[in-house]
């Protein structure tokens, strides 16, 4: 089996890629999702955090208020690499015993497997996969997707924007680009390509 790393700046489209590729029999990890599970009270990371942090991210319910810590890391680099170094190992984790459970089914429905994973080229976890496909789409329509969908000030957006690894980097890990400019129609087209394309190389026959 395949193992495929899906990732791209924000708002430009990796959750709907990724459901495009599980639409088609992917088997699809969602590395997002993993770390809102591994931050809520009694599981690995919470305690770690709020060490670090401090009780003032809590919300009323004493779970993590995910606003409020993203406000706080996302405005200073070496918070940000804190988090991450007490999430990342959680995070891989999971991934690496749900892969374990995908490549040991009987009777799989897909020869590919694909984890979504914002920070993979920052954090090198790029080199556990087969492949790795980079989504991106113009600056402008980034921008304007991120304020939309969060609902942030232009600044906040941009400094957002500003804190991951420029697109242009992460396409050099690429070994498939996805352009998610324009309409879901467009976006359906190039999934489908890639997949035929990951299929083929499935294969034990692919040369």
């Amino acid at each position: 089996m395949l193992t495929v790393g899906l990732t791209g700046g924000i708002a430009c489209g990796k959750s709907q890629t990724l459901k495009e590729f599980n639409e088609l029999g992917v088997y699809t990890v969602d590395a997002d999702e993993i770390a809102h599970q591994v931050i809520l009270p009694g599981q690995p990371a919470y305690d770690r955090i709020l060490s670090t942090f401090g009780s003032d991210i809590l919300a009323a319910d004493q779970s993590i208020d995910r606003t409020k810590l993203g406000k706080l890391v996302f405005s200073d680099q070496e918070s940000r690499e804190n988090l991450n170094r007490i999430v990342h190992p959680f995070i891989f984790q999971e991934e690496n015993r749900l892969i374990s459970v995908f490549k040991a089914e009987k009777h799989p429905r897909s020869p590919v497997i694909m984890v979504d994973a914002a920070l993979m080229i920052e954090t090198g976890s790029y080199r556990r996969y087969d492949s790795v496909i980079v989504v991106h789409c113009r600056p402008e329509i980034q921008l304007g997707r991120l304020i939309s969908r969060d609902g942030f000030s232009k600044e906040e957006a941009l400094r957002r924007i500003g804190s991951q690894m420029p697109l242009e980097e992460k396409i050099k890990h690429a070994r498939y680009v996805i352009d998610n400019s324009g309409r879901l129609s467009e976006l359906r087209e190039q999934v489908h390509s890639i997949f035929s394309d990951l299929v083929k190389r499935s294969s034990p026959d692919y040369a």
